[in-house]
């Protein structure tokens, strides 16, 4: 029996793989049959999100993806792809009236410009099969809802979706594929750094109707589903997954 969801024969890069999300991601697309080319800044970590992954033929690469250099020296090393997946991002929790355009650019540099200029890259140097597909994980953030000191990433998030429609259109006749999943809360190391206490997750968990944040396979499911031939029709999408947590 065919399976449209089957990653078998295609080449996925996942950047942010070393932790959370990302590294769910990699970890499920393996498990799909898909050979991965993962980066992450942590070397230690990405190294360990490696040698877990399932089958053979996988690389890894140790990138800052912050330093625009380290775009061109990727791609010289990158096959050609039939998916990309950015997972890499940084939140700084700050009060609007206390952000500066240093933290906002060091944001919307991480966050937004560098995933773009990225993928704008691989397209120029035709590393992107026809029919690929990328994916960029956003967020309920900035497009459905904002929280307290949360504009700057909201800000960013905004404008990944934004810029996701206009690449959609462009790249339509490519034949290449570009959408959005936007995860509510989803557990991950930033909640157990102790800046989060218990109480203040148990209370906000009350605000999803499902009774729960979000696992980072649950993101990495909806992803698969993107990068897969199941979604061959899908483009210029921002796939929610929130739990409920927007239908309040």
């Amino acid at each position: 029996m065919s399976n449209p969801f089957t990653l078998e024969d295609k080449t996925i890069l996942v950047t942010g793989a070393s932790s959370g999300i990302g590294r769910a991601v990699a970890i499920e697309c393996a498990n799909m049959g898909a050979k991965l080319l993962i980066t992450g800044r942590n070397k230690e970590r990405l190294n360990d999100t490696f040698n877990i992954l399932n089958g053979k033929g996988h690389q890894q690469f140790t990138f800052d993806l912050s330093n625009i250099d380290n775009f061109f020296s990727l791609t010289k090393f990158v096959p050609e792809l039939n998916g990309m997946v950015h997972c890499a991002g940084i939140v700084k929790t700050l009060p609007f009236q206390f952000i500066s355009a240093e933290q906002l650019g060091l944001i919307m540099n991480i966050n937004f410009t560098s995933p773009v200029i990225l993928t704008q890259k691989a397209v120029k140097e035709k590393l992107l099969k026809r029919g690929a597909s990328i994916v960029f994980i956003s967020s309920i953030s900035g497009v459905s809802v904002s929280f307290p000191g949360n504009s700057m990433y909201s800000a960013s998030k905004g404008a990944i979706n934004g810029i996701v429609k206009g690449m959609a259109v462009d790249l339509a006749s490519k034949g290449i594929r570009v959408n959005t999943v936007n995860p509510g809360m989803i557990q991950t190391e930033l909640l157990s750094d102790g800046k989060i206490t218990n109480s203040q997750i148990s209370d906000d968990v009350k605000r999803y109707p499902l009774n729960r944040y979000g696992k980072p396979e649950d993101v990495a499911y909806a992803v698969i589903y993107l990068l897969s031939d199941a979604s061959a029709w899908v483009t210029g999408s921002n796939l929610l997954i929130d739990g409920g947590y927007t239908l309040k």
